[in-house]
């Protein structure tokens, strides 16, 4: 797994490819529990070039979304394979999470 984080009008994006599983997940959970706990936070989740995603990663993507709720903030993801979508419809995850199909869409809605 690699990730990259860059900022794009206010928003914090991390980009991760390749795998997101129970091996390689604590640099994104260090880096979504540092954005996620700051007052108003906007962060970004583009996994593009993500190509699994298992129940840790998942688990560590929704304790980002819970932490962003509680500081009034927003995270999206973006940029989903269908492989890695499945997994989030075959949790219904892909109803807790806002998704947008790729990172222009997804900076337009934290622009409203």
């Amino acid at each position: 797994m690699e990730m990259k984080t860059r900022l794009v009008d206010k928003v914090n994006i991390i980009d991760i490819s390749g795998r997101l599983d129970a091996n390689t997940v604590a640099p994104v959970a260090a880096w979504l529990e540092q954005m996620t706990t700051k007052p108003g936070c906007r962060v970004l989740v583009n996994l593009s070039e993500t190509i699994f995603v298992d129940s840790t990663g998942l688990a560590t993507l929704v304790q980002g979304m819970k932490r962003s709720q509680q500081h009034q903030g927003e995270i999206y993801l973006c940029g989903m394979r269908r492989s890695v979508y499945m997994t989030f419809e075959l949790t219904r995850l892909d109803k807790a999470f806002t998704i947008f199909a790729d990172e222009e869409h997804a900076l337009k809605a934290f622009a409203k």
